[in-house]
């Protein structure tokens, strides 16, 4: 609960007025990266445009996992602390990097996302969570 707890506060890190996404991925009881939904490096910080989000924001999990890959560590066996369950694209990415273990504290309307990661044997689980 702890890390959930740690992903919501990162959450607040993010510009995005919909909806704010933290994530934090722990290996051997270490947090080894961070994220949280927004835009690319270099570009404004304005998520939405007339109540929509613009296409090029990045979700929470992405950015997390693309933090590893620029730091040269790996995220094989590690575990995925997210605010929001990850959506089919962000799961996709999780397979492939190695995640084995993803904990979500908010449901989202779509399932096919969690539905993929435990079609890949990943553990999943939802662990309720509401921000103060």
């Amino acid at each position: 609960m702890r890390y959930l707890r740690m992903a919501a506060i990162w959450s607040e890190n993010s510009y995005c007025k919909r909806r704010q996404v933290g994530a934090l991925i722990v290996k051997d009881k270490m947090i080894i990266s961070d994220g949280y939904n927004g835009t690319p490096s270099g570009f404004e910080n304005v998520c939405e445009e007339d109540n929509v989000t613009k296409p090029y924001v990045l979700h929470a999990e992405a950015n997390a996992i693309t933090k590893i890959a620029r730091s040269g560590n790996n995220s094989n066996g590690s575990t995925l602390y997210v605010t929001d369950s990850p959506c089919i694209e962000c799961s996709k990415l999780i397979i492939q990097s190695g995640i084995k273990r993803v904990i979500y504290a908010r449901e989202y309307r779509l399932t096919d996302g969690v539905d993929l990661l435990r079609r890949a044997g990943i553990d999943v689980v939802f662990l309720p969570y509401k921000q103060e």
